[in-house]
């Protein structure tokens, strides 16, 4: 089983903390990886992309001049597609993007993801996030003593910690998850996940 060493807020290590091998030492599967981020980014995409046909856009159904007798081409309408400002023919038309992605292939995914961050050294464990209060400051130092970078996934397994619900929330690079919302999206766009201790234990039970 792999292990990791626990750190208080102050990056002093307290303790070490046994992970589960199935979720954390997995065979990493980037073709898993791509699915599940293809996934996620099709279910947030949004699909309103529209133009207007012939029926819809501003203008007249008059016809424009008689049929016969001008010496011009036959016309019907001024909202034609062959007119400047006429209608669109095959335009893009709302539509929902997001598709099923089984499961077992979501999990297979996150261990992948969550190995590729251990093993690459990215991924820390805290005993817990005790903030003193809930000052986007605080919480800026205290990732600074933990020598991390500007992009940050902080995991907690704690549903109403408030200190760190607000001290996240104005920090750019930093984003808080809950352990049952992570995404593979979220570990590759982070360079470092920073984890407490419920939320690794948490985590290692889920996904085994």
């Amino acid at each position: 089983m792999p292990t990791v060493d626990v750190f208080d807020l102050k990056n002093s290590k307290v303790g070490s903390l046994e992970l589960s091998d199935a979720v954390f030492g997995a065979e990493v599967k980037e073709h898993l990886i791509y699915e599940s981020v293809r996934h996620y980014m099709a279910c947030r995409r949004q699909g309103s992309a529209a133009t207007k046909t012939r029926h819809e856009v501003a203008g007249s159904g008059k016809k424009l001049w008689k049929q016969k007798g001008t010496g011009r081409a036959r016309m019907g309408s001024i909202r034609s597609p062959l007119w400047r400002h006429g209608g669109t023919v095959h335009g893009p038309q709302p539509r929902d993007y997001s598709y099923r992605l089984p499961r077992k292939m979501q999990q297979g995914a996150l261990r992948s993801a969550l190995t590729a961050k251990l093993r690459d050294g990215e991924l820390k464990v805290v005993k817990a996030f005790e903030l003193a209060d809930h000052k986007t400051k605080t919480l800026a130092a205290t990732l600074r003593v933990l020598g991390l970078p500007a992009t940050v996934l902080v995991v907690d397994n704690q549903v109403d910690n408030r200190n760190l619900d607000l001290g996240t929330r104005n920090l750019p690079g930093v984003t808080l998850s809950l352990t049952r919302e992570v995404t593979v999206y979220d570990l590759l766009k982070h360079k470092q996940v920073l984890l407490s201790e419920d939320a690794a234990k948490k985590l290692s039970e889920a996904l085994s």
